[in-house]
Formats: structure tokens, C-alpha cells, sequence
């Protein structure tokens, strides 16, 4: 089988007299996720910002959780462009504090003495680099996109175990939650000892976590109650889990898309019921 190689030629959107930051911002629109930011949603393009100009995009995740400002740029980044992108970050954020916040600059040419400046927000600032590139092929032309600098990963519980207040098994039986729901975590962790043996309940103040060899391994957390205990486990969001949990007749409260966690409500019923189906989630937490 004969394949014909057809050599791309790179377009200097800045200085081309036709394709502009318009066009970009439209391709964008049409398909966000040609970005790499995942499905998102477009919210609104050329949005208004008070005494501020306009946001290029305003995109928002399909949970309706997390919105990304998006600054585009043709050329190389420069001081007005990083100012305005962290401006109508700001903005939008004030404006609207019941969401998740990211600012998004898009440019063709991130140089590294601005990807220096940039680095030093991010964590104080969620801030995303992206390198825009723009490829003609034949009578085509495509854009390409490279995250050249990504916001700053939140650290898991189990990272900031230093700084956690440590009790123990009697203040979640007698305070927290009760000695039956307590005993509920005694349950989960021997199906979690048939994934990895040597696994141990480690009481923190917020939270019971696990304990590997003595060292945090905080794939799954509980959170004894009153009245029911609560497990959160370590997993990706997908809807195949969502609807095993669903067919399972499991109680999910939520998913915290802060923590990357489901949040399950379980009794000692459902861990009977539910034993193999409980152990294949575990597998999944442990091993992601």
C-alpha cells in the first residue's frame, strides 16, 4: 500500500492578509475541544467586560462547573495580552464566584521569557499557555494546538498529610459518626485487603484515610456519620461507572470534581449485596 507524503507548510497567521484572530476565535467556537481542554461548551465569544474591552471566549466544562476565559493572540504574547487575560479571569470570577475559574491565553508564539513570567502566577493564579500553530496542507489549512504550560494540579488529600490533624478511632466513633458506622470502613478495608493486603485505617480529623506500610495512600476516603457512612473513591468521571453504580442501586450522592472523587453513601446492606462489584471499584480506584 502506497502512501503519498504531503510536506506541510506553517502560515504566519499575524502577518497573513486574509485568516485573522476572527477566524481563529470562530474555529474555536464551532469545536472547543480542537483546544485539548476536553468537551467544553461554548458560553459566549466577544463578552462585554465592564471598563475592561471584550473576552475573546468564554467556554464552561459540560458539568457546568469550571469556566475557562480564553485570551487569543496572534504572534508573539506580550505584556497587554498576559495583563488582559488575568484582568477578565478576574472579572468573570468576581462576577460569577459559584463557578471554577481558569484563564486560558492562546498565542502563536509563547516565548520563554513570557512562559517565565507566566509560571510565576500559576498556582495563584489558574492560568493555561497554549501554543497556537497554524498548517496548510494543500489547498487546507489546520490549526494545532499545544499546551506549552497547564494550571497547577491541586495536590490529592493524601499529599497533604503533614498539615492534617491526626485523632483516632474514638473520636469518629463518639463524635463523627457511631461505632456501627465506623465499623462500615472495617468492612470496605478487608474487601480493600484483597486488592492489596497491607493496607490500614489512618484517623484524621476530617476524614479516615488509608495507610500503606505507614505512609498515606489516600485512593479512597470515609467520612463516617450519625446514620450512614459516606466512601469517596479515586476515579476518573466516567459514565460507564456512573451507570454500574446506578445498575448496582448504589446511592451516589455526587461526583467532586475538585478532588476527582465519587461520593458514594453505603450501609451494611450494600456491601453485601454489592461485595464484587464494591472489590472491581476498589481495583479501579487503587490502580489509577
Amino acid at each position: 500500500m502506497s502512501i503519498n507524503y504531503v510536506k506541510p507548510i506553517k502560515i504566519d497567521l499575524k502577518n497573513h492578509p486574509e485568516l485573522n484572530e476572527k477566524w481563529v476565535q470562530q474555529i474555536i467556537a464551532q469545536d472547543p475541544s480542537v483546544i485539548g481542554l476536553g468537551d467544553l461548551i461554548l458560553k459566549d465569544k466577544e463578552r462585554i467586560q465592564p471598563h475592561a474591552g471584550r473576552l475573546d471566549l468564554l467556554l464552561q466544562d459540560e458539568d457546568a462547573t469550571k469556566r475557562f476565559e480564553i485570551e487569543i493572540q496572534l504572534g508573539k504574547t506580550d505584556e497587554s495580552h498576559i495583563i488582559r487575560t488575568i484582568e477578565y479571569w478576574d472579572i468573570e470570577k468576581k462576577r460569577f464566584p459559584q463557578y471554577e475559574h481558569c484563564a486560558v491565553i492562546i498565542a502563536e508564539d509563547i516565548t520563554s521569557r513570557f512562559l517565565n513570567v507566566i509560571s510565576l502566577f500559576n498556582g495563584s493564579i489558574p492560568l493555561i499557555a497554549i501554543q497556537m500553530s497554524a498548517i496548510k496542507v494543500g489547498e487546507s489549512i489546520s490549526l494545532m494546538f499545544t499546551t506549552v504550560l497547564d494550571q497547577l494540579t491541586l495536590g490529592f488529600v493524601d499529599e497533604d498529610e503533614e498539615v492534617s490533624e491526626t485523632t483516632d478511632r474514638n473520636y469518629w466513633e463518639q463524635i463523627r459518626g457511631t461505632k456501627q458506622t465506623v465499623s462500615l470502613a472495617d468492612e470496605i478495608l478487608e474487601l480493600i485487603k484483597t486488592v492489596s493486603p497491607d493496607f490500614e485505617l489512618k484517623y484524621n480529623k476530617f476524614y479516615i484515610g488509608l495507610a500503606k506500610n505507614g505512609q498515606p495512600n489516600n485512593f479512597i476516603i470515609f467520612r463516617p456519620q450519625r446514620n450512614v457512612m459516606r466512601f469517596e473513591l479515586r476515579i476518573p468521571k466516567s459514565e460507564t461507572i456512573e451507570n454500574k453504580i446506578d445498575t448496582a442501586g448504589l446511592d451516589m450522592l455526587d461526583y467532586d470534581n475538585k478532588w476527582g472523587r465519587y461520593r458514594i453513601k453505603i450501609s451494611k446492606d450494600d456491601i453485601k449485596i454489592n461485595k464484587d462489584f464494591i472489590i472491581e471499584l476498589i481495583k479501579t480506584a487503587y490502580e489509577k
